[in-house]
């Protein structure tokens, strides 16, 4: 059995490239959506290149089953040794228009979700004293903006969560890792919503999932002796 990267969250752009680069590295990419049938383009491409990978309908928001994919993992698929936590939960509400199911949500999605995934990630990598655990951060991470209170907040959770695993499991031999993803990716929505800032791509002006990627890939190669726990990654133009 070969050792399985999690992806939560495998989407088109970063959870899609993340998923390629760890397995080309030798990993089986268990790359999981709330639905199996979307994830069908990215595993056949990842197969087609020879590499392993395998498609999983998750809700992560689940307790039930994000519990029952991590032991099917480890029972049908080989050993756990890395897990990406990579939901967005982006949405943009004036304060006075963010109701209690919007904000409660993307609280599920972005925060507790993480959660249940870091735990049972946790749960399978402790007994071995080895693992990666990377949960994907953005500018909410750090500061809140107008119109992002409910995504500030799930993001700031997610970053809490992680210091705080980082400080437990470390000493046990796990890395805990978190990025700060900070700028616009190279994804439909921002060519489809900010025209403007998708035409600097071309200047290297948005930030490429497959360079997110390979971030990741050297977030789980550091030595212990120097890993890093948080990573900042934005474009050269982005003004911080």
């Amino acid at each position: 059995m070969t050792p399985a990267a999690i992806i939560i969250g495998a989407g088109d752009a970063t959870g899609g490239a993340i998923a390629r680069r760890f397995a080309k590295g030798g990993f089986t990419a268990v790359c999981t959506r709330r639905t199996r049938e979307a994830l069908n383009p990215l595993i056949e491409e990842i197969e087609a290149k020879g590499h392993s990978a395998v498609g999983i309908g998750c809700d992560a928001r689940s307790e039930e089953e994000t519990i029952a994919l991590f032991d099917r993992v480890e029972k049908d698929i080989g050993p756990v040794e890395v897990m990406v936590f990579n939901i967005g939960a982006n949405v943009r509400f004036p304060i006075t228009e963010t109701t209690a199911r919007v904000y409660r949500k993307v609280w599920e999605m972005a925060g507790f979700a993480g959660f249940l995934a870091g735990r049972e990630a946790a749960r399978v990598m402790t007994p071995r004293q080895t693992g990666t655990i990377i949960f994907t951060g953005a500018t909410a991470s750090m500061r809140g903006g107008a119109g992002f209170s409910a995504f500030a907040g799930a993001k700031f959770a997610l970053r809490a969560l992680a210091q705080s695993m980082a400080r437990e499991l470390g000493p046990k031999g796990i890395h805990v890792a978190h990025s700060i993803i900070d700028g616009a990716i190279d994804t439909a929505f921002i060519r489809d919503n900010f025209p403007e800032r998708y035409a600097l791509k071309d200047e290297d002006g948005v930030l490429d999932p497959e360079a997110i990627a390979e971030a990741y890939w050297m977030l789980h190669n550091q030595p212990r002796s120097a890993w890093t726990h948080e990573l900042d990654l934005r474009p050269w133009i982005e003004q911080f």
